[in-house]
């Protein structure tokens, strides 16, 4: 080869290199605004048991923070539910959670550690109290459960708060009027099933897998929590004021209550949880994949379809967090 030609193959070469580093930068620019760096390193997120919502919803989100957050390690772990997750987020156990607004409220009420420090990321979607009795049972309403063996939750759960409380409402004393179980949504149903148990509370998102699975293999029923024990309910104090009156419809368990039949109960609403000590960039990312990450997680877990960009700023009783915030900000709808 001659030396100019030679020459010219090198020259072509460096303008080749110039024009892809430009466009690595241009691309690394747009990934990363404003010539920050991409967040790194582990992080843990407490979710529920193993046959419930928090769970299911927690390993499908892994998955998308794995697409959008490469450099960061994701940890799951179960727990049993909302009191035991912030118990883990206040103390540093677990950087980011989910948790029923009315537990956060007893919480703070309660001013357990780290209560000062829980921040919000997003409001999320709503639990519906969910009473379950074999078909046959002749309980119709939640006053008839009295001299029953009821399953109501783990004692760090957010079932087990609101299970006391609807009891107490219907006039009734968990621990003496009552044969309290204390069991998760991963084993109530076998109990039922098994007839160790006359009923059992879950609060979950709709439908909640362990009880559609149940209603296949037993005739089961939801016993409605009707309007006047939801305003008893509501008249027991400030932490009650999360709680409000909803319906299951008829398409949720279509094993159970098929045809028009709905359910009257209670519902309260889910919030995403981290603390002030959580990285201001590496939170306004989790935050973007889970509003982004709401519809492909919404084909396999149904509540998630209900995370809205528009209500996720509702996090009531807690303030956004300000990574939280400045995707907000940054976001229109």
């Amino acid at each position: 080869m001659s030396r100019a030609l030679l020459r010219l193959s090198r020259r072509r070469v460096l303008q080749g290199s110039t024009v892809l580093a430009v466009v690595c930068g241009l691309l690394l620019w747009w990934l990363l605004p404003f010539g920050e760096s991409a967040p790194s390193g582990r992080l843990t997120f407490s979710t529920g048991v193993k046959s419930g919502v928090y769970q299911r919803y927690g390993e499908l989100l892994k998955g998308a923070l794995a697409r959008d957050l490469p450099e960061v390690e994701i940890d799951l772990r179960v727990s049993e539910g909302s009191q035991q997750n912030l118990a883990r987020v206040a103390s540093g156990e677990a950087d980011y959670t989910i948790a029923t607004a009315d537990a956060v409220a007893t919480y703070q009420r309660h001013a357990r550690p780290g209560a000062d420090r829980l921040r919000a990321c997003a409001r999320l979607y709503d639990d519906y109290v969910q009473l379950v009795v074999p078909q046959g049972s002749r309980v119709e309403a939640a006053g008839g459960l009295r001299g029953m063996r009821v399953g109501v939750g783990q004692p760090g759960s957010g079932v087990r708060l609101i299970a006391e409380r609807v009891l107490t409402a219907a006039g009734l004393d968990a621990d003496e009027d009552i044969k309290p179980v204390s069991a998760g949504i991963d084993t109530m149903p076998g109990l039922l099933e098994a007839g160790r148990l006359d009923a059992f509370f879950w609060s979950g998102g709709l439908p909640t897998s362990a009880v559609q699975s149940l209603s296949e293999r037993l005739p089961i029923r939801l016993v409605p929590l009707d309007d006047k024990l939801v305003d008893q309910l509501l008249d027991a104090g400030s932490i009650t004021r999360y709680y409000r009156s909803a319906v299951i419809p008829a398409d949720a368990y279509p094993h159970i209550l098929g045809g028009p039949v709905q359910v009257q109960t209670v519902a309260v609403t889910n919030l995403l949880v981290t603390t002030t000590d959580a990285d201001p960039e590496l939170t306004e990312r989790f935050t973007r994949t889970v509003i982004n990450s709401r519809d492909r997680i919404g084909h396999e877990v149904h509540p998630a379809q209900l995370v809205d960009f528009r209500t996720a700023i509702y996090t009531d009783p807690l303030p956004l967090h300000e990574g939280a915030r400045r995707y907000y900000r940054s976001t229109k709808p």
